[in-house]
């Protein structure tokens, strides 16, 4: 495979003991690792461990580095199993959100951008916890997808799929995320809240 992935030749460096690029993959997938990480376990602290332990395992795992896919797919395969794994050795149970658990309404009736405010912060909390509740494999789908940017392709590739059981794994996040949301929500505004 001929390498013009940029990242994929710096792990290649990486693999042949250059530290210097592998600290510039570091310094280049630390948010979304961190980002991602968070996301799928729903706590900063335990997503930002879980995204340090992500740079470890791919620097220990260094030299036996192929770029048989875009690198991006890789470390995001990596990121979705450790995290996957993560939340199946632990209990994480899932956060539930019922309408007494969000901000009260403002006492002035006057005020619509308090109300405004206060619509957009319950809307996010619920798809938080809506997302957060998806089975691991759709909420990795959809958090790939959504908050990533990876195309079904690259999806397929992290989770070890085909491009068809990702489109289904999203459907089925998206129709739960619907169901679930739609009591606060137009039905338009669950679908593109849903990352």
């Amino acid at each position: 495979m001929s390498i013009d992935d940029e990242d994929a030749q710096l792990m290649c460096r990486a693999r042949g003991g250059d530290d210097a690029a592998f600290q510039a993959l570091f310094a280049r997938w630390r948010v979304p690792m961190v980002r991602f990480c968070v996301r799928f376990v729903g706590s900063q602290a335990r997503g930002e461990e879980l995204a340090q332990d992500v740079f470890l395992k791919l620097y220990r795992a260094r030299g036996r580095y192929e770029p048989r896919e875009r690198f991006r797919a890789y470390i995001f395969r990596v990121a979705t199993n450790h995290c996957l794994n993560e939340v199946r050795r632990h209990e994480y149970k899932r956060p539930t959100v019922g309408v007494d658990d969000l901000p009260s309404e403002p006492t002035d009736a006057h005020r619509p951008a308090a109300d405004a405010l206060l619509h957009a912060d319950r809307l996010q909390q619920a798809v938080r916890a809506a997302v957060a509740g998806l089975p691991p494999n759709q909420r990795a789908a959809l958090l790939l997808q959504r908050e990533d940017g990876l195309a079904h392709q690259d999806i397929a590739e992290t989770l070890e799929t085909t491009v068809g059981a990702v489109k289904s794994l999203l459907n089925r996040a998206r129709k739960t995320l619907m169901a679930e949301l739609a009591p606060l929500m137009g039905d338009d505004e669950v679908v593109e809240g849903a990352g």
